[in-house]
């Protein structure tokens, strides 16, 4: 087939498979059920009708018999007829119910007649009267049988329709009479010796018949469609009925017939016609395969048969007339006026049937109009396209909507406008529809690319129907819509910020990576980027400016991929990139081409920024996993989440590879955070004290407090190690909450014993401002453990940037007049501690555990801590050296002028038995026993660090 039929040119395969299925022979179509048993009816039917006509063609073998079987054998024949059609229109369901009630009467009728006749000639062996009861049930059969006919008749919509069907009647009728009584009636009328009666009873029987006869042929063109089978069924049983009547009435059968001839056969065989009628008709069955397409079954108010009825009738009149003619008789009065009202119907129904043409051809120019303006006015195209494939028809819309007008578009071929890469599709889609069933799947949609007259490609949809072998295409245009779609489905998988991909596709293109890898192919990897440092930016610059830097590493991000690789933001600050495998099956040398492009990616994301006119920057934290075999898209992505995680912990700005231990970590890790919530509730936490010495006395000054976790498998955690993993900010209140609670408890304990030694608890200044450490609670514990004015020490452990200092500063003025001494820790390492220094209530300056380490080692550092100090001592604020762990940092730290020191060169952190120990003895052994010279605290029996300005508590 050539290019321009491609589109249509492919019929449907009736019978077979699907289009384009195999070659071998059709399989045919299983019989309908119940055909069997209509074939076994019809046979019987025959035989016994034969059997009959051979039994009276031969005389029955004795005349008494043929008296019998002429007489009881066609009323049993009709009885037979009686009870069918009662029992099938009292049984069934059925919609002419009354026609088949008629018809049982009718036949009834028969039945009564010839049982009569039986009883004179078989029983009474005399011959039948000229009038007898016979007679009246032979004159009762026609009158049911034509309304049951009117009945079955599908009923005229108009008054014309009526008065059509009267006058097809009359003419069919008036003809039948006409040549009737030019042949025979006109003789029978003039029989000698004949009372009126007699004659009036022997014209009964032909007009009735003639009356039957016209409604026969009358309705055979009007009959409703419903059981078309019984009916044709049922008004050839008439017809054979009506035929034999005809038969007997003539003069020449008439005086020679007798009951058992050959002309009772065709009277038994209509009766069991009429009785089969009903019963042993082919039902309707679907069609197994695709059905041809309907019919218009539409027809004026005669059909085109019925159209020849008035000229048939004029002829018959004519040949009537004629006979009388060449025969030489005078022109019967009858034949002249039924002659002249034959030609009467057929003048009117004529006339009738001008004004009905006349009416329906208006009717039909208005609903062409109609239509056209429909389809001139319709903002879609309709293009009706031939089974070659050529558009026949296409409406004026196509001006509008394709830019083309309707008469350049019309002989082109449809398959030439379509978009080539859209043609197969909808060749394939065309050819699937023609081949569906009509009833299943009336129309189907089609959605392509269409040439526009402007040279551009318009998105059409089109409903397709079927036209006389052909299509017809409904078409719109939704350029728009899909171009909307697109751009919704483009949002949905796009970062909004920097029209990255986003993670959902991020992690659908990781999956197709995955899962279309060759063998052999050492396959895609995954990079997960951090932004360090973001945060701080974004505080300090807002989020406007932290915007604008997410953008610009977005675009050098994209810049630095390959064409073929993807990067993404997952949100945040965090993105990614997938790099696809080159082919290489050498896994090391994969790993350094990887592992070469991630660190690339760190100097280009670690570059300055420009960011609302001031230089800022970041660094940039990288994991790298690399697929395995089997492994899953979620694995993958997780796996590299871990190696960059492992990239911060190790000091950032760096890149890490996956590696399998970092699962098993992460296990570690999970299972420590859940036996954590647990801790508390279980008792498994401990507070250890570690002295605070005056580095000029050796005398204990305060005691820190430390939590510890003895978890139930016997290890034990310090604050860095459990803390770590407790990522929970409400755990992480709760135990700080704990840890205050037991400091001041176990600190009031021991003052009631004697040792008034303060104690000092590390606190985050957040905590202090949290709400879930309600306002007062520091006060409400002291006053319920009633521990002394100055014995606790409050060490702020952070200097967030965020924490408002003003509410900071009404909480820790609040607390110091109640006694409560404010220390600074970590002095010296964080870029808010001056700020602190200036803003708060600061009593205690601790020096950060960084600065103690190097100080003996660094000048430098020595400079450092040399001038803090001395800012401490020009504040009259007493120092505490975090860490001191050698006699060395001792001596180098009271050189500069340290109050007082922490560490592992006095005593580690001592459990509450080992502390009172301590206390009693009060006195740990000072390297060099110089004391310092400055910043001296005092040795009589007062608390030490004690301010100006302390309220002791009011008793309970």
């Amino acid at each position: 087939m050539s290019a321009p039929g491609a589109l249509l040119g492919r019929r449907p395969v009736r019978g077979g498979g699907p289009a384009g299925g195999g070659g071998g022979p059709a399989r045919r179509p299983d019989p309908p059920p119940g055909v069997g048993r209509t074939l076994a009816g019809q046979l019987a039917l025959a035989v016994t009708c034969a059997g009959y006509a051979a039994g009276a063609a031969l005389g029955w073998g004795s005349p008494r018999l043929a008296l019998i079987m002429g007489d009881f054998g066609l009323s049993a024949a009709a009885l037979a007829a009686a009870v069918s059609c009662f029992l099938y229109g009292r049984l069934r369901d059925i919609r002419f119910r009354p026609a088949w009630l008629l018809f049982a009467f009718s036949s009834a009728m028969a039945a009564c007649g010839n049982a009569v006749w039986g009883w004179y000639e078989v029983v009474l062996e005399q011959d039948v009267p000229g009038r007898s009861l016979a007679d009246v049930f032979f004159l009762l059969f026609a009158p049911p049988a034509i309304v049951g006919l009117l009945v079955l008749a599908k009923k005229p919509v108009t008054r014309a329709g009526w008065v059509c069907l009267v006058l097809d009647a009359w003419l069919i009728g008036g003809s039948l009479l006409t040549l009737s009584w030019s042949l025979a009636l006109a003789h029978t009328t003039h029989f000698q010796g004949e009372s009126v009666a007699q004659a009036a009873l022997s014209l009964a029987y032909p007009l009735l018949d003639i009356v039957l006869v016209s409604m026969v042929l009358a309705l055979h063109f009007r009959r409703s469609n419903a059981n078309r089978s019984a009916t044709n069924t049922a008004i050839a049983a008439l017809a054979l009925t009506v035929l034999c009547d005809a038969l007997f009435t003539s003069p020449l059968l008439r005086e020679s017939y007798r009951s058992g001839q050959l002309l009772d056969a065709g009277w038994f065989a209509g009766s069991l016609l009429l009785a089969y009628a009903p019963w042993g008709v082919r039902r309707t069955v679907e069609p197994t395969g695709p059905p041809r397409p309907p019919r218009d079954r539409s027809r004026p108010v005669a059909g085109s048969l019925a159209a020849l009825t008035p000229y048939l009738a004029a002829a018959v009149c004519t040949l009537g007339i004629l006979y009388n003619v060449t025969e030489g008789r005078r022109v019967d009065r009858v034949v002249v006026f039924t002659g002249c009202t034959v030609v009467l119907a057929l003048v009117v129904r004529q006339g009738i049937m001008l004004l009905d043409n006349i009416a329906l051809t208006h009717e039909l120019a208005q609903k062409e109009n109609h239509f056209r303006s429909l389809v001139q006015g319709s903002s879609d195209v309709i293009m009706i396209a031939a089974p070659s494939g050529i558009l026949r028809y296409v409406s004026p819309a196509a001006s509008g909507v394709y830019g083309r007008e309707a008469d350049e578009l019309i002989g082109s071929e449809l398959a030439s406008l379509i978009h080539p890469e859209d043609l197969g599709a909808v060749v394939h889609e065309v050819r699937r529809f023609l081949a569906a069933s009509p009833v299943d799947e009336p129309t189907t949609r089609i959605e392509c690319r269409f040439r526009s007259g402007r040279g551009d490609w318009l998105n059409v949809e089109s409903t397709v129907n079927r036209h006389q072998g052909g299509l017809i295409f409904n078409s719109r245009d939704v350029t728009e819509r899909v171009r909307l779609q697109a751009q919704l489905r483009h949002n949905a998988e796009h970062d909004p910020l920097t029209d990255l991909p986003n993670r959902a596709l991020f992690t659908e293109r990781v999956r197709m990576a995955l899962s279309g890898r060759r063998a052999g192919d050492a396959g895609a990897a995954v990079l997960f980027i951090d932004l360090d440092g973001f945060k701080g930016i974004n505080d300090r610059l807002g989020h406007q400016a932290g915007d604008e830097l997410l953008i610009q590493a977005a675009r050098r991000l994209q810049d630095s991929v390959r064409a073929g690789d993807t990067a993404a933001r997952l949100g945040g600050d965090e993105f990614a990139a997938l790099i696809l495998g080159g082919g290489a099956r050498d896994q090391t040398a994969r790993e350094c081409q990887v592992h070469e492009i991630a660190d690339r990616l760190r100097l280009t994301l670690s570059r300055p920024y420009r960011v609302e006119g001031t230089e800022v920057r970041v660094a940039a934290s990288i994991g790298v996993a690399f697929a395995e075999p089997g492994i899953s898209a979620g694995d993958l992505l997780r796996n590299a989440d871990l190696a960059m995680y492992r990239a911060k912990a190790g000091g950032k700005d760096r890149v890490e590879l996956y590696a399998p231990q970092m699962q098993a970590e992460v296990v570690r890790r999970t299972e420590l955070a859940a036996r954590l919530r647990s801790a508390l509730l279980d008792g498994e936490f401990a507070l250890l004290h570690q002295p605070v010495v005056n580095l000029a006395t050796g005398r204990i000054a305060a005691v820190a407090a430390q939590a510890r976790w003895r978890s139930a498998q016997g290890i034990l955690f310090t604050p860095a190690e459990f803390l770590r993993v407790a990522d929970d900010n409400d755990r992480t209140a709760e135990l700080g909450r704990w840890l205050l609670e037991e400091a001041v408890a176990q600190a009031a304990e021991r003052a009631r014993l004697g040792h008034r030694t303060p104690v000092s608890i590390r606190l985050p200044a957040h905590r202090l401002l949290d709400k879930s450490l309600p306002l007062g609670s520091v006060e409400a514990l002291l006053t319920r453990h009633e521990l002394p004015s100055g014995a606790l020490i409050i060490e702020l452990a952070d200097s967030d940037p965020r924490i408002s200092f003003d509410e900071l500063e009404q909480r820790l003025l609040a607390l110091r007049r109640l006694g409560v001494r404010i220390s600074l820790d970590g002095f010296g390492s964080g870029y808010a501690a001056i700020n602190a220094l200036r803003r708060l209530p600061v009593d205690v300056l601790k020096l950060d555990r960084g600065l103690v380490e190097g100080v003996v080692e660094s000048a430098r550092l020595r400079k450092i801590t040399a001038g803090l100090l001395r800012i401490a001592c020009d504040l009259g604020m007493q120092s505490v050296a975090d860490g001191v762990d050698v006699p060395e940092q001792v001596l180098a730290l009271r050189a500069m002028g340290c109050t007082h020191g922490q560490g592992m060169a006095f005593s580690g952190p001592l459990d509450e038995y080992r502390l009172r120990r301590a206390l009693v003895r009060d006195d740990y052994p000072v390297p060099g026993g110089v004391p310092a010279l400055s910043g001296r605290i005092r040795t009589t029996g007062r608390p030490p660090f004690r301010s100006h300005t302390e309220t002791r508590v009011p008793p309970t």
